[in-house]
C-alpha cells in the first residue's frame, strides 16, 4: 500500500503502548496528533528525534497537539527507552506491523546490497477531526522536529 496523503482520514488503531496502557488514535479527537514512525528504540537518529519531540512538548501542548511515536519495538523496550532518555511522549508498539502497513511506512529497503522490509521514518500531522494535514515521508532527523512544530503553528493560526 502506498503512503497516505494530505486529506486522507487517518486510519484508527488501538495498540499496546508504554506504561502498560493501550493507545487508541480516536481517543485524541479534538486534538492534533503528530504520529511519527521510526525504525528502532535507542538508535542514534531515533533517540535524537524522540528527545526533540520531548523538548517541544510544552509548545505543542499549548497548540492542542500530542505526540505519538510508533515502531515494532515491544512495550517493554519502549518503557526502557523512555526511562533511559527521560522522554515525555507516548510510544505505541506495532509488533505485527498492521498499522505500519495501513500508513504505508512498512517498505522494502536496500542496504549494502541486501533487500529487507523495514520502517521508513515518516511523520503525519493529523488534525483534530482525524484528517491528515501534512505528511513528511522519508524523514531526515536534523531539523525535522522544528519543521513539524512550525507546521503545527501554521495550522493553528
Amino acid at each position: 500500500m502506498s503512503q497516505l496523503q494530505v486529506g486522507d482520514m487517518a486510519p484508527d488503531f488501538t495498540l499496546p503502548g508504554d506504561n502498560g496502557e493501550d493507545i487508541r488514535l480516536s481517543n485524541y479527537r479534538g486534538q492534533n496528533v503528530i504520529l511519527y514512525f521510526y525504525p528502532r528504540d535507542d538508535t542514534p537518529g531515533c533517540t535524537k528525534e524522540a528527545i526533540g519531540f520531548t523538548e517541544a512538548k510544552t509548545e505543542l501542548e499549548a497548540l492542542n497537539t500530542v505526540v505519538i511515536g510508533m515502531s515494532k519495538d515491544t512495550p517493554a523496550k519502549h518503557d526502557k527507552f523512555i526511562a533511559k532518555h527521560e522522554l515525555d511522549l507516548r510510544l505505541a508498539s506495532d509488533e505485527a506491523g498492521d498499522v505500519l502497513e495501513d500508513y504505508g511506512v512498512w517498505v522494502e529497503k536496500k542496504n549494502y546490497g541486501k533487500t529487507y522490509m523495514g520502517i521508513v521514518r515518516s511523520t503525519f500531522l493529523i488534525g483534530s477531526d482525524g484528517n491528515i494535514l501534512q505528511v513528511w515521508p522519508k524523514v531526515r532527523v536534523k531539523g525535522h522536529v522544528e519543521a513539524v512544530v512550525e507546521a503545527v503553528r501554521d495550522h493553528a493560526g
